[in-house]
Parts: C-alpha cells; sequence; structure tokens
C-alpha cells in the first residue's frame, strides 16, 4: 500500500490528514493512469481532451500547485498532492490506485514529457515487476509547454531549429549543463531555458550568461517569459548582453535567441522577436 500525505477532497484544506487507506486490489482489470499537461496555466489553454480525462478522473495525483490548477473538481473525486520533489512517489501511488481498477490522473504543467511526469511515470513502470502495474490502461495527454507560451507570446523565436535545457543540477551535475550550453551555443541553436534561478542556486544563471557570452555576440535577442498564461504574467525583450541574473527565478523561461532571431517593432510600442526559417544565403535562394 502507498499513500503520500496530503490526501483531501475538493473543499478541504491541502495537507489534510490522510483519508481511510484505499481498498484492496479488485479482481477485475486495471483501471486507467493518464498523464496530463495543464499547458502554462489559464483554462483556455488547456486541451479539451485534458480536461475531459480530469472530469472523468477519480483521483488527481499530482504537485499541489498544479493540482490546485487543475480544477475545479466534483466532490466525489480525490486530491492526492504532495511536494515538488516526490515524483516517483507520486508515480508510484498512482499506478498501484490504477492498479485497483481505479481512473487515475496525473498533473503535470505545460508539458507531461517535457522536464515533467511522464518520465517519472515511465521510471516507475520499469522498476516495477508487478504484471498488473503494466496491465494498466496508460495514456500520456500533451500540453503546450511553458517555451512554447513564452514564444507564442513574443512572436516566433523557436522558428528555426533550437534546443531545450533545464539548468537545475538537482538530478545532472553542473558540468554537463555547462558542456550542453557551450555546444548549443557554438550550434547557433535557439535555447530555451528552463529552471534558470532559484534561492538555493542564485549564482548558476550568471556562470550559464558567462558561458553563452563566449560565443554569442551581446545584442543576441533574449525573451523573458514568466508565468505566461496566468494571471501575474509577464514577459521582457532584452539582449544576451543586458539580461540581468536577477530578473529570472524558477518560474521564468528564457529563450536566447541564435545568431539569426531578431527583433522587430510593433505598432503598439513593443516588438516581436522570430527566428526565420532560412538559414543563410544558400538556404534563402532555394
Amino acid at each position: 500500500m502507498i499513500l503520500i500525505p496530503g490526501e483531501r477532497w475538493p473543499g478541504s484544506s491541502a495537507g489534510a490528514p490522510s483519508a481511510a487507506p484505499a481498498p484492496e486490489r479488485p479482481t477485475s482489470k486495471p483501471g486507467r493512469l493518464a498523464v496530463i499537461g495543464l499547458g502554462p496555466g489559464s483554462a483556455e489553454l488547456m486541451a479539451p481532451a485534458v480536461r475531459e480525462e480530469l472530469n472523468r478522473a477519480q483521483d488527481i495525483v499530482g504537485y499541489t500547485t498544479y493540482v490546485e490548477l487543475a480544477g475545479p473538481f466534483r466532490p466525489d473525486q480525490r486530491l492526492l498532492d504532495s511536494d515538488n520533489r516526490q515524483e516517483l512517489e507520486r508515480a508510484r501511488l498512482a499506478f498501484e490506485l490504477a492498479a485497483q481498477g481505479r481512473h487515475v490522473v496525473v498533473v503535470s504543467s505545460g508539458d507531461p514529457g517535457v522536464f515533467a511526469m511522464a518520465a517519472a511515470v515511465f521510471e516507475a513502470l520499469e522498476q516495477s515487476q508487478d504484471p498488473v502495474w503494466h496491465a494498466v490502461d496508460l495514456a500520456i495527454l500533451p500540453g503546450i509547454s511553458a517555451a512554447q507560451a513564452a514564444a507564442a507570446r513574443a512572436g516566433a523565436p523557436l522558428g528555426h531549429d533550437f534546443c531545450v535545457i533545464s539548468l537545475s543540477d538537482n538530478l545532472k551535475p553542473w558540468s554537463i549543463i555547462e558542456h550542453r550550453l557551450r555546444q548549443a551555443a557554438q550550434a547557433d541553436l535557439v535555447m530555451a531555458l528552463y529552471n534558470p534561478r532559484s534561492k538555493a542556486r542564485p549564482d548558476q544563471f550568471a556562470q550559464a550568461l558567462a558561458v553563452l557570452r563566449e560565443t554569442r555576440a551581446s545584442e543576441t535577442p533574449v525573451v523573458l517569459g514568466r508565468d505566461i498564461g496566468r494571471p501575474d504574467e509577464s514577459l521582457t525583450v532584452t539582449t544576451l548582453g543586458a539580461i540581468r541574473p536577477e530578473q529570472v527565478d524558477m518560474r521564468t523561461v528564457v529563450i536566447v535567441g541564435s545568431s539569426l532571431t531578431r527583433r522587430l517593432a510593433r505598432q503598439d510600442g513593443g516588438e516581436w522577436v522570430y527566428t526565420p526559417r532560412w538559414y543563410g544565403e544558400a538556404s534563402a535562394s532555394k
């Protein structure tokens, strides 16, 4: 039996004592486990299939902040929310519930396959020898990622080849992050940088900028998208030379342009940022 503190019902307070343990596994076939992406956070940017899956679910499992974004819920739906660093525990709980024949949804923000819960779910499945877990009806439902949401607000900075890199060294060493940044910069890829700066890592974003400035021009456009799709969203267009580390936090996605990324004035006084689909004179002539 796997239980996570924080089990509650809609209308109860977060972190309330767990309800009665889930029933033992029935003899009927296993249930369904869907890993869903909420998108940036606003209801209008959530895929209809995701909303439908949430409406049908019996149990909603996820990080507390994301579970709250996934509502509203019916009184009969059970919420099992937990701390952000309990990904494998959440995945195992979800499989155990689905193995009992229940309809379970695991919630991620953005897209579940981009630095989110889908990978943890598959890791838990690979580690399990339980044939019932492997028989669960497993589905991954995509969502709009933070990089896509910020890019759309800014224009089209991801219009050509790009990569996505997390700057968090919780699960990989900083040396690997620095190597990948340097290689991506040398390859002239647009970069979407997740988890750029936290209270526990106040200096690493400055180190990342130093690496990028080795090969990228100071006038390279940079887009800072914070909480895009939520009430407090903000979008800033700056340059690699001008950006300051204190402008970003863990709720910011940073898009660093390539050598071809451009800034285009808007009539409202703002500006668009886009990366052309062509690359150099040879491509432009085709």
